[in-house]
C-alpha cells in the first residue's frame, strides 16, 4: 500500500508538471485555431467583396458596351444614309450633266428650225419654177448646197427628221394634227398630207411633225 501512494504521487506530481504545458498548448490552439478562424472569415469576406466588385464591373462594363455598340450602330446608319444620298446626288447631277450637254441647244435648234424650212421652202419653189436658166440653176444648186450643210451639221449635234408620208399612220407622240376631214378612200387615222416637219434631239421630240389627217 505504502508502494502504491507512492507511486500515486508520482504520478499526481508528473501531472501537476505537465498540466501548465498542456494548459499553454491548448491556449495556444486555441489562439491560432481562432486567428485561422477569424483569417479564414476576412478571407471569405475578402472574396465576397472582391466577387460583388467584379461582378458590378462586369455588369457596368456589359452597360457601356452595350451603349458603345447602339451608338455604333447609329454612326453606321447616319453613313449608310450619307451614303446613299450622296449616291442619289451624284446621279442627279450626272443626268443633269447629260441632259444639259444633250439638250441644252434645244432653245438654238427651235431658232435655227424656222431658218431650215424657208430654205427648204424657196428651194422647192425653185424647182417648181422649172426654169431653164442658168443663174436660176447656180443659186439652187448653191441652196441645195447649204441646205446639205446644215443638215450633216444639224445631224452630227443630234437632230432627226420626222417626214411622215401621206399614207402613214398618224402617231400622236410625233405628230401634231392640223386637222381632220373625211376623204373618200382613205384609211381613218391615216395622214394625208404634211404641212411641217418634225425634229428630234437626241431621241426626245423638240418639234413634232404637222400633218392633216383623214376621219
Amino acid at each position: 500500500m505504502a508502494d502504491e501512494q507512492k507511486v500515486d504521487e508520482q504520478v499526481v506530481e508528473e501531472v501537476k508538471v505537465q498540466a501548465p504545458e498542456a494548459d499553454a498548448s491548448f491556449e495556444k490552439n486555441v489562439e491560432e485555431t481562432g486567428a485561422t478562424n477569424e483569417a479564414q472569415n476576412l478571407s471569405d469576406g475578402n472574396e465576397e467583396v472582391v466577387d460583388e466588385l467584379a461582378a458590378l464591373e462586369a455588369e457596368e462594363l456589359i452597360a457601356r458596351i452595350k451603349q458603345v455598340q447602339n451608338k455604333a450602330d447609329e454612326n453606321w446608319d447616319i453613313a449608310l444614309r450619307t451614303k446613299a444620298e450622296m449616291e442619289n446626288v451624284r446621279r442627279r447631277t450626272e443626268k443633269e450633266v447629260s441632259n444639259a450637254r444633250k439638250f441644252g441647244i434645244e432653245k438654238m435648234i427651235n431658232e435655227i428650225l424656222p431658218v431650215k424650212d424657208s430654205m427648204e421652202l424657196g428651194l422647192k419653189a425653185a424647182i417648181d419654177m422649172d426654169i431653164e436658166d442658168e443663174a436660176v440653176h447656180k443659186i439652187r444648186e448653191g441652196m441645195e448646197l447649204t441646205l446639205k450643210m446644215m443638215n450633216d451639221a444639224l445631224g452630227k449635234i443630234g437632230i432627226t427628221e420626222i417626214a411622215p408620208e401621206e399614207g402613214d399612220a398618224f402617231s400622236a407622240e410625233a405628230h401634231q394634227a392640223m386637222s381632220m376631214q373625211e376623204i373618200p378612200g382613205k384609211e381613218s387615222n391615216t395622214i394625208v398630207a404634211v404641212m411641217q416637219k418634225g425634229y428630234l434631239l437626241n431621241e426626245r421630240l423638240v418639234r413634232p411633225a404637222m400633218v392633216m389627217v383623214a376621219k
